[in-house]
């Protein structure tokens, strides 16, 4: 009996101190897939399931192998493109084109073909897919305009559902019970859409910050992470009830928020990735984690918990933003250890 309590005391001795010893979670820069080719980029869509990525590079987008970095095919026919959607129990794909007088290109997820393009207005930007309405929604900034509409749409005849919101959207995110809700960059605010009704029901201020653009959904406590600029800061608000929750100040140029497990992340055009997490109930910011400067969007790997910067070698700057040097464009992949 008491070389038994002597073993248990060393044992559980041992889980402590090997609990305490443990270290903490850490997120570095793993490889860098050189992707070339000629464009900018925007947002960047991680399809998880079929490992690929999907990046808009202005006049084309194109769909990248995550574990190798190889382009599987590049989708041309675009003015100004910035985000996609995909919905894989359809096979189709969606890309804002906003140069022009604007349009979503409607593609085949398998042979990337164009199905199709979606009249809509200029500047259609930010764009994702809501599964559990099974709708597709898209933001126009110069025409102040959420666009809604079912993934099987006619590109030629079907009806796309427009929402005034009062100002100049960026990005948005869903709670996937019938509410979007959209960053107002220049207002300030949060508009807050009821899709049964098809009207904004609330505005909130993200005050401390300014600016909002980055927008992520974190379901499982019901926040909004917010990537502001003006200050430049990270923002976590309530889902619920529009209260800001925590703020942290940030690089400047965030442009994207992300959120895996019990993590949020910001990236910033300056070359850092905020990572924050919960602890004891409130967000903190635990690390940041240096990158290529204007490695400004991200995706998220939910299944391999890889995150995916678009970036590129930069011209020295004159006047407005950089422009990238031709053929530098890459993909850095950040993972935890």
């Amino acid at each position: 009996m008491r070389i038994t309590h002597l073993i248990g005391l060393s044992l559980g001795l041992a889980l402590t101190l090997g609990v305490a010893a443990a270290p903490a979670q850490t997120w570095s820069v793993t490889k860098t897939f050189p992707i070339g080719g000629e464009g900018a980029w925007d947002y960047l869509t991680v399809d998880a399931p079929s490992h690929r990525l999907y990046v808009p590079r202005t006049t084309h987008t194109q769909v990248i192998d995550e574990d190798s970095g190889s382009v599987l095919g590049d989708i041309p026919g675009q003015k100004g493109a910035h985000g996609v959607a995909v919905v894989p129990k359809l096979n189709r794909g969606f890309i804002t084109d906003g140069g022009g007088t604007g349009a979503i290109l409607v593609f085949d997820l398998k042979t990337y073909a164009t199905l199709g393009r979606i009249a809509t207005v200029p500047d259609t930007d930010g764009i994702i897919y809501d599964a559990k309405q099974n709708l597709v929604l898209a933001v126009s900034g110069d025409g102040g305009t959420l666009m809604v509409f079912p993934p099987d749409i006619d590109p030629a005849a079907g009806k796309v559902t427009s929402i005034d919101l009062g100002g100049k959207p960026e990005f948005l995110a869903a709670d996937g019970a019938g509410k979007v809700f959209i960053a107002l960059q220049d207002k300030d605010l949060v508009a807050v859409v009821d899709l049964k009704t098809s009207k904004v029901i609330a505005r909130w201020p993200v005050a401390p910050g300014g600016s909002p653009v980055g927008m992520a959904p974190d379901p499982a406590t019901h926040s909004l992470v917010i990537g502001c600029r003006k200050p430049q800061m990270m923002v976590f608000m309530s889902a619920e009830t529009g209260k800001v929750t925590a703020s942290f100040p940030i690089g400047p140029g965030v442009d994207a928020t992300k959120v895996d497990g019990a993590q949020a992340f910001a990236s910033s055009a300056d070359g850092t990735l905020a990572v924050a997490a919960q602890k004891a109930g409130t967000w903190e910011i635990v690390q940041t984690v240096k990158t290529p400067p204007a490695a400004r969007t991200m995706g998220v790997d939910a299944q391999t918990h890889r995150i995916f910067l678009p970036t590129a070698e930069l011209e020295p700057a004159t006047t407005g933003r950089p422009r990238p040097k031709p053929g530098t464009f890459m993909i850095v992949v950040v993972e935890s250890k």
